[in-house]
């Protein structure tokens, strides 16, 4: 089966394609169920059905003449290594070995993290509206280990306090609307502090009532919209604790390997469109408190 964004395809078709290209691949790997399945769903069918997700987004993407793949199969393809967590070279060899015949047009390893990385601005057509509450707060991410700070030259992390211990990486700031989806976000080395990250509340100073900690707070001054939160008070700061949980338990993105920013960057932009694709598959049900339970668990790869 090849996936191909440029044309209409019935569910008879794609089911035929599916059945001719299992020989191909590796019968036993399952993603975990989903609700209301008996059965754990084969990571052929999700990556299949993730890939016509991306494509329905993005149809007004055009190709370029000389690009051999096509938006919709990059954007998977990032949400895929996202999803996937571990390094560049571990991904590629779990691509190449198990779904090779879904991308027969993959380029080799360093240009297609290459072609992430200059088309991670794509992933931005999948973040959230805002909405009138939200909640802001920080995510620290090892790329070294402390112990080897300074030996290389290509450190891009600086060292800083997360959850109460020191890392060397970067700082990932989310902001989140009243569903727990990424509005928007933005990024540092682990060593800023949180309140640098103003000017990302300021962005939507008419729009959202932005719930924080006290880090957040600025001897100079707060955004007008900024509504801090001490310990124990506001609830609703609980979902972003939510969101921050599963980033780390299924995207592992607690530590990861990057050399250059850009590329640290694209790791977050295709990771941030992941979890709004994936938390959103089954749509928003909310239950009898009229609570909307997010979960991208059954993802996981």
């Amino acid at each position: 089966m090849v996936l191909v964004a440029d044309k209409p395809m019935n569910s008879m078709v794609l089911t035929d394609l599916i059945v001719m290209v299992m020989p191909f691949l590796h019968t036993g790997r399952k993603c975990h169920p989903w609700p209301g399945m008996e059965e754990p769903m084969i990571t052929l069918d999700f990556i299949t059905a993730l890939f016509y997700e991306i494509d329905e987004q993005m149809g007004a993407i055009p190709k370029h003449p000389e690009a051999h793949l096509w938006p919709s199969e990059v954007v998977t393809l990032g949400l895929l290594h996202a999803l996937k967590g571990g390094g560049n070279r571990p991904f590629y060899r779990w691509l190449t070995r198990d779904y090779r015949p879904l991308f027969p047009h993959l380029p080799e390893r360093t240009r297609l993290f290459r072609l992430l990385k200059t088309h991670q601005d794509w992933t931005r057509a999948f973040l959230a509206a805002p909405t009138v509450l939200g909640v802001i707060d920080t995510y620290g991410i090892e790329l070294i280990h402390p112990m080897r700070e300074g030996r290389s030259p290509q450190q891009i992390g600086r060292k800083g306090l997360s959850n109460h211990r020191w890392i060397v990486g970067g700082k990932l700031c989310l902001l989140l609307n009243q569903y727990g989806l990424v509005v928007a976000w933005a990024c540092a080395t682990a060593n800023v502090a949180d309140n640098t990250f103003q000017w990302l509340i300021r962005q939507y100073e008419e729009r959202m009532i932005v719930l924080s900690d006290t880090a957040f707070h600025a001897a100079a001054g707060d955004p007008a919209n900024l509504k801090l939160c001490r310990r124990g008070e506001w609830e609703d700061r609980i979902l972003v604790e939510t969101v921050l949980s599963m980033l780390t338990l299924v995207c592992h993105l607690k530590k990861v390997m990057h050399r250059g920013w850009a590329y640290f960057q694209a790791r977050l932009a295709f990771t941030m469109a992941a979890f709004n694709v994936l938390v959103q598959w089954h749509g928003f049900q909310p239950n009898a408190s009229g609570f909307v339970p997010l979960s991208m668990a059954e993802f996981s790869l």
